[in-house]
């Protein structure tokens, strides 16, 4: 089997979390590159903070309107029905609980359902809308590599990074697995191809619930 790029399986498997219908806001970054992987028999309506709903998929080279961006400053398009509105009328949204579901970036997450994901020591990158979509948003998916670049693990038992909000993450998606937040504890609900329950807690400084029935991560 050819092996699959590891943010491309983290994208792949969120796409599958998302329902036909669905208000879904998808974070800057990784996220965006979610709406590209839906199954075929879902339609999702994308909300942007930074004023559209019912944003499409990226113009065609040269067909870019620099009026309609995402969020992150990336060209995309309007589907027909689609709006455009100010950003009181964007946040209160977000804040008023009728988006469905949101997919962020994360840095760190903990045990609590904590979510680090704005800035690092010596570096800031923006809250942005993350704060109001982790407390508005009806489902909370993070998605993320599972260690730093220098191998340590990001699912912590407390983060050490500034917080973007407190007991707010639903469920986590990451290069080796899938992780599902309960009020019993972490749950690791599938493992990523090629990798083993073992390779998952041992990569993983949170404390793990491991069910007999783990399953392996589905993508297609």
């Amino acid at each position: 089997m050819t092996a699959i790029d590891p943010r491309e399986l983290i994208v792949k498997r969120v796409a599958r979390e998302l329902k036909d219908g669905h208000v879904v806001n998808l974070g800057i970054g990784l996220p965006t590159q979610v709406a590209k992987h839906l199954p075929d028999d879902v339609r999702i309506v994308l909300q942007s903070e930074n004023g559209f709903v019912g944003l499409g998929n990226p113009p065609a080279p040269g067909e870019e309107d620099m009026d309609i961006v995402n969020a992150g400053g990336q060209p995309v398009s309007i589907n027909p029905g689609g709006a455009f509105f100010d950003s009181a009328m964007s946040f209160a949204i977000i804040r008023g609980g009728h988006v469905d579901a949101t997919v962020l970036g994360g840095l760190q997450v903990d045990e609590e359902g904590n979510l680090a994901n704005w800035a690092t020591p010596g570096k800031v990158f923006g809250m942005g809308g993350a704060m109001d979509l982790v407390v508005g948003a009806k489902r909370v998916i993070v998605a993320m590599e599972h260690r730093t670049r220098d191998g340590k693990p990001k699912v912590l038992k407390k983060c050490t990074l500034p917080l973007t909000a407190a007991k707010e993450v639903d469920l986590l998606v990451t290069d080796m697995g899938v992780i599902e937040f309960t009020p019993d504890g972490l749950v690791l609900r599938e493992v990523a191809p090629g990798m083993t329950v073992d390779d998952v807690i041992a990569a993983t400084e949170a404390a793990l619930i491991v069910p007999d029935d783990v399953g392996a991560m589905q993508i297609s």
